[in-house]
């Protein structure tokens, strides 16, 4: 059994849901005013995350080339967001491989080892992708679920 394809399968798979909820979310939704947290927001928050948790640490971290801080600057379209998604999965199919699964977080905030934490970032994937599901609810738009990515 290979833990670090396992690993990268149901990130791949995580991000195919988040992915779903980006391609099919109505304009109208992306950025609506009445949303306390916009879709795109929650999109490239979580996308954001799965980046930075993958790196060794904090300081080997290097933002995405079109990266600006969400609550500052104008909304990521969804095209960008798309963009950042498929560099994130990029990301997930060379950084796992890399992983010292035994080794430290890497973040003094996360007080446990890679292993642990790339269970604590696929459910925060898991987590905004269902919050974000919900919401297209409201739009009569049903989702698939994604069970794993074969052949990763």
């Amino acid at each position: 059994m290979d833990t670090k394809l396992i690993i990268q399968s149901q990130y791949l798979a995580a991000l195919e849901m988040l992915k779903q909820v980006i391609v099919l979310c109505p304009a109208a939704a992306w950025d609506a005013p009445g949303d306390k947290d916009q879709i795109w927001k929650k999109a490239y928050h979580t996308l954001f995350y799965v980046h930075l948790y993958l790196q060794e640490s904090e300081k080997h971290f290097q933002p995405w080339e079109k990266h600006h801080d969400p609550d500052t600057g104008a909304p990521f379209s969804q095209a960008e967001v798309l963009e950042y998604l498929a560099f994130v999965q990029e990301q997930v199919k060379t950084q796992v491989a890399k992983l010292d699964l035994e080794a430290e977080s890497g973040f003094d905030w996360l007080p446990f080892n890679k292993l642990e934490l790339q269970f604590y970032n696929l459910r925060h994937i898991q987590q905004h992708a269902g919050e974000l599901f919900e919401r297209l609810d409201r739009y009569d738009i049903k989702l698939d679920w994604v069970g794993y990515a074969p052949n990763p």
